[in-house]
């Protein structure tokens, strides 16, 4: 007896258009995000930018650029913070960085770094540890305008106040206002910290490999996958590292599933640390 086939509703159909738009208009690839996740955030858009229906907002991002960087930025997840998870940068200082001393030159990759927060937590954990002059990071995210906010390094000084508290959490052996400058309602990241960072958009869903990398950050960005760009996306970190390289991903994720884990050991469970086999 064969099984019933759920037959695709007329909502889902339209959100299945707007993403072939974007993708065919933009080369943006999100049809293998979760749909549900997509589900929201388009009609949040839409309340929030008085669209009557999807129909009109794929004629606006077809024809108005301006239209699609907006949807972009609500499509694309930014949650981010300084130390975000602090028992995380905890264990990496206690667990990975030893390693890391053992290697004369290093090479980092960031995948989905939004606003680029936990990209300066890690130079400054590099850099107290004695590792970021050695260091070169890649800092990718599918979004222009969100790397652009990334480069800038410029935050709320409303923020420091949190962000302080997780440095200190995360064992932090200095002052975190060491390394910035306030001025007015923000503060300036100290340029020093920029010099190994390279800023690069990348798309998960269809780019290809970084290779010989020693770290690949990839935190909180693939509970919006499904479970096939899921697969893919392990396969392109477990080709981008090096052999005994070291992928760290949030705290909602795992390798349990992937069709690669069993080429990986287990280094912090708690905080999905794991090391590509050697």
């Amino acid at each position: 007896m064969t099984q019933d086939v759920q037959e695709p509703g007329p909502d889902d159909i339209e959100l299945q258009l707007l993403l072939e738009a974007v993708f065919l208009r933009y080369g943006y690839d999100f049809r293998s995000y979760s749909k549900a996740s997509l589900r929201r955030r388009v009609d949040q858009h839409l309340l929030l930018a008085r669209y009557d229906h999807i129909g009109a907002l794929i004629h606006a991002i077809l024809h108005k650029g301006e239209a699609f960087a907006a949807l972009l930025s609500c499509l694309t997840i930014n949650v981010t913070e300084m130390f975000r998870d602090p028992d995380f940068y905890k264990a990496f200082r206690e667990k990975v960085v030893p390693v890391l001393k053992t290697h004369p030159f290093l090479k980092i990759w960031h995948a989905g770094c939004a606003t680029g927060e936990e990209i300066y937590s890690m130079a400054i954990l590099l850099e107290e540890e004695g590792l970021y002059e050695r260091s070169q990071i890649y800092a990718t995210d599918i979004d222009k305008e969100v790397l652009e906010k990334a480069r800038r390094g410029i935050f709320p000084v409303a923020e420091l106040r949190k962000y302080t508290d997780n440095y200190q959490r995360a064992g932090g052996s200095g002052s975190l206002s060491d390394y910035y400058t306030a001025k007015y309602d923000n503060v300036i990241m100290d340029p020093r910290l920029k010099k190994n960072i390279i800023f690069a958009d990348h798309d998960l869903a269809t780019d290809q490999v970084f290779g010989e990398m020693q770290v690949i950050f990839c935190r909180n960005v693939m509970i919006y996958f499904n479970r096939e760009l899921q697969h893919r996306v392990f396969r392109l970190f477990y080709d981008s590292l090096d052999m005994g390289g070291t992928l760290c991903l949030g705290n909602k994720e795992s390798l349990r599933f992937a069709d690669c884990a069993d080429q990986f050991d287990v280094i912090d469970k708690a905080q999905r640390i794991y090391r590509k086999s050697l």
